[in-house]
């Protein structure tokens, strides 16, 4: 009786899984290039010494840490579904048994 609604647990969780895994894959793309962008931004910075620089700067770098902070996010959602999925793996053997 409950198996099937694990079951369709399980479904959602692993569409989420799917979807979240996709989302990953795009963020970070976008943390690959924000990092190349901060670095160049830096060594513009230095370069160039002005406050104009500085402040692109600080602005790359600030939308690399959110990006990387956005990733992590991601990467911690996956791993709580996933401990959600094994928790309804392991309910639905027992309840086979």
């Amino acid at each position: 009786m409950f198996g099937k609604s694990i079951e369709k647990r399980l479904g959602e969780i692993s569409r989420r899984i799917k979807e979240e895994t996709e989302e990953l894959l795009i963020a970070e793309e976008q943390l690959s290039s924000l990092s190349n962008d901060a670095d160049e931004a830096r060594i513009r910075s230095l370069v160039s010494e002005t406050a104009i620089s500085d402040n692109a700067r600080r602005d790359s770098a600030r939308q690399a840490e959110n990006m990387e902070k956005y990733c992590l996010k991601i990467r911690t959602e996956i791993n709580r579904l996933e401990t959600l999925q094994d928790e309804l793996l392991d309910r639905l053997t027992s309840e086979e048994k």
